[in-house]
């Protein structure tokens, strides 16, 4: 029935303003003043999706965080029948169908709100989302793009966390994005983007300096720095994995406290390092930050830069460095292995955990 649910939800978004209204006032009918009628267009497009299913673990782990954030943030948990009713009546008025179609939704939106709940027992206290404007694009490299995106309000997001983020183009649809920046004066976010799904292809082909974006509640991905630590760092990125190691570079930045780090990046070829302007200038600015890059096909690299990205980042390893290693799945996959054969200590080994809902 997961089809026919998926089938009827996209029925529904085809009138995704009058089915915010109708959704927002069943919900005010039964539980006046929780939900924000602001606020309600993302909420039904996240819950629809939750229900209706079809996302991957982690597209579900980034609805599972925005969606027990805003349940704890507007006291939903005990309304839970009514929030399950609006949506079940907005379906059924926007997208009609059997009586069984109607007991299926019925019986996804009981399943989703227990799925909530226990996202809702690990969320903070803090907002939902941020709404947040596209300020600059750059197509930085063949299918990746650098955003720069500047929030409403504050976020409280620290270096080597990921945020869910969804596009006003796929409603509903979150994905989880690596910061690529420490916190800035001004608020802003930098995200790097690949493109190899809907949403990252949007973020990537169709979105441009004006569109909005929201931006979920920041977790823990296993990359933050210990703050008790002044290990000297090694960084080890592959392909966009780079976002959240760079942001690593520009903490130590602000407080160096006599730390040394090697970043070493890896790409395919020259060409495809695509934020090499930003690491020369921040290798420049700073002598205690070492770039080294990776190419695993390029013939014209130089001998101490061909290869993966852990090979040669294995050359430059020295005892008592903490390794922060991101890159695409494959990359992260045997890592740990590899430098647990190189001598590096289980407890020194920092890769990239799936983010919780």
């Amino acid at each position: 029935m997961t089809g026919g649910l998926a089938a009827s939800w996209s029925a529904t978004l085809r009138h995704a303003h009058l089915a915010a209204e109708h959704f927002w006032g069943a919900v005010e009918q039964r539980c006046p003043g929780r939900l924000p009628q602001r606020e309600a267009a993302v909420f039904l497009a996240a819950l629809g999706r939750l229900a209706s299913g079809g996302d991957d673990p982690a597209g579900r782990a980034a609805l599972l965080a925005v969606l027990g954030s805003a349940y704890r943030r507007y006291r939903l948990l005990p309304h839970q029948d009514a929030v399950e009713a609006a949506l079940v009546a907005t379906v059924a008025r926007y997208a009609p169908g059997t009586p069984e179609s109607a007991a299926a939704w019925a019986q996804a939106a009981r399943s989703a709100s227990v799925a909530v709940t226990h996202a809702a027992e690990r969320a903070g206290d803090g907002p939902a989302w941020w709404p947040a404007r596209v300020v600059d694009h750059d197509r930085a490299a063949e299918g990746v793009a650098i955003l720069t995106v500047r929030p409403w309000r504050s976020l409280p997001l620290r270096p080597g966390q990921a945020v869910p983020v969804c596009t006003e183009r796929w409603p509903g649809r979150w994905r989880w994005y690596s910061p690529a920046n420490a916190p800035r004066p001004d608020g802003s976010v930098e995200l790097h983007v690949r493109a190899v799904a809907a949403v990252s292809r949007a973020l990537v082909h169709a979105v441009r300096p004006g569109d909005r974006l929201w931006l979920g509640p920041p977790h823990e991905v296993g990359l933050s720095l210990d703050p008790a630590s002044r290990s000297d760092l090694l960084l080890v990125a592959g392909g966009t994995g780079l976002a959240p190691l760079r942001s690593l570079a520009e903490q130590v930045a602000e407080v160096p406290a006599g730390r040394r780090v090697t970043l070493v990046v890896g790409a395919r070829t020259f060409a495809d390092l695509y934020d090499a302007i930003s690491l020369d200038k921040l290798q420049c600015a700073h002598d205690w930050l070492t770039l080294v890059p990776a190419f695993s096909h390029d013939p014209g690299a130089e001998p101490g830069e061909w290869g993966d990205a852990l090979t040669v980042a294995l050359e430059h390893y020295r005892p008592g460095q903490e390794v922060y290693l991101c890159g695409p799945p494959l990359m992260v996959a045997g890592s740990r292995l590899r430098l647990l054969a190189a001598g590096v200590p289980a407890g020194r080994i920092h890769l990239p955990t799936e983010p919780a809902g």
